[in-house]
């Protein structure tokens, strides 16, 4: 069954439906565990991938880590919660902008129900709406200036 997934090149593993091969994958530090990890967020149920997403999220690859973290977002696309340890992984990599879990968290407040959510989580989201409210707020503004500014530089 392994022979199907290449860990040197990770041709295959994005179909891997096997956690105990992950592990033995893991503990010889193969290639391509992140991207493996988005494999069993598709093949596998949500507490059998949680454990080693966490784990791949925790590499020392910062590819791998990223692909770890879409894997996160896998799993809250297709299951509609996340485990603890899913949230408490988030949580360390941090929700800002700049985070390489960013797109996951964003996948996370999509498609889990806001009363399943984590308080930090709910807090997290309900800032970035009012910011994003408030970014809106500033271009209608700025463009309406600008028309307005155009506008008055034709009638002269």
């Amino acid at each position: 069954m392994a022979s199907r997934w290449d860990w040197e090149s990770g041709e295959g593993l994005l179909g891997i439906d096997d956690p105990t091969a992950w592990d033995v994958a893991f503990e010889r530090s193969a290639n391509h565990l992140g991207t493996a990890a988005i494999g069993l967020a598709f093949n596998c149920s949500l507490e059998e991938a949680s454990p080693r997403i966490v784990r791949a999220t925790q590499l020392p690859d910062v590819a791998q880590r990223a692909f770890a973290f879409t894997a996160a977002g896998t799993a809250a696309r297709l299951n509609g919660a996340l485990t603890p340890e899913l949230y408490a992984a988030l949580r360390a990599e941090g929700p800002g902008r700049k985070s390489i879990a960013v797109n996951a968290i964003d996948d996370t407040l999509d498609h889990v129900p806001f009363r399943q959510l984590p308080q930090w989580l709910k807090w997290w989201k309900i800032a970035s709406k009012v910011r994003d409210k408030l970014e809106a707020w500033r271009l209608e503004a700025t463009y309406a200036i600008s028309d307005a500014w155009k506008a008055l530089r034709r009638r002269r």
